[in-house]
């Protein structure tokens, strides 16, 4: 990966270019349809605050990220209970294995109450797991207390990543 975190050029400008909640990225408000272009600008991507840009070391281009910049299409299990392991795997080829240096987040949509399951890809850039993806992670999940209260999630590299409150579940 290119060490987009040392690069800190001006800001050139705004890109019309957006990446999608379902990880197709759009240049012109066209498709970008060949995978190793979006590799490729995936691997320059940079986020500071709420902001994401296209980044090399002389030029600082703001894109729009409609939610994660990435997302998790699968993810491979190893161990159980406390000893599982978790890998994930985005459509743009990174990896990501659960623990403290890519933790695990579920957030829940105020009115609807559908969860939005993430994984930390790299350097504050968050991969969205897809449905399929979640649906195996609950499949996984267990039942723990942390600080006192019950809750339902699960293990990966050591720790406990929360997906609900225990007394969410029927």
């Amino acid at each position: 990966m290119p060490p987009v975190e040392k690069w800190n050029p001006p800001l050139s400008g705004d890109l019309d270019m957006r990446i999608a909640r379902d990880g197709t990225w759009f240049y012109l408000g066209s498709p970008i349809t060949r995978p190793g272009m979006v590799k490729l600008f995936s691997s320059i991507l940079k986020r500071e605050g709420d902001a994401f840009f296209l980044v090399t070391p002389v030029e600082k281009w703001r894109i729009s990220v409609e939610d994660a910049p990435f997302v998790a299409t699968d993810f491979d299990v190893s161990g159980t209970g406390e000893d599982q392991v978790l890998t994930f795997h985005t459509h743009v080829g990174d990896t990501a294995v659960a623990g403290p240096d890519h933790p695990l987040r579920v957030t829940h949509d105020p009115e609807t109450e559908e969860p939005a399951p993430y994984i930390m890809v790299r350097a504050g850039l968050e991969a969205l797991i897809d449905r399929k993806s979640f649906y195996r992670l609950v499949d996984l999940g267990t039942r723990t207390t942390v600080d006192g209260k019950a809750w339902f999630g699960v293990w990966s590299s050591g720790q406990f990543f929360p997906i609900l409150p225990a007394e969410a579940l029927p």
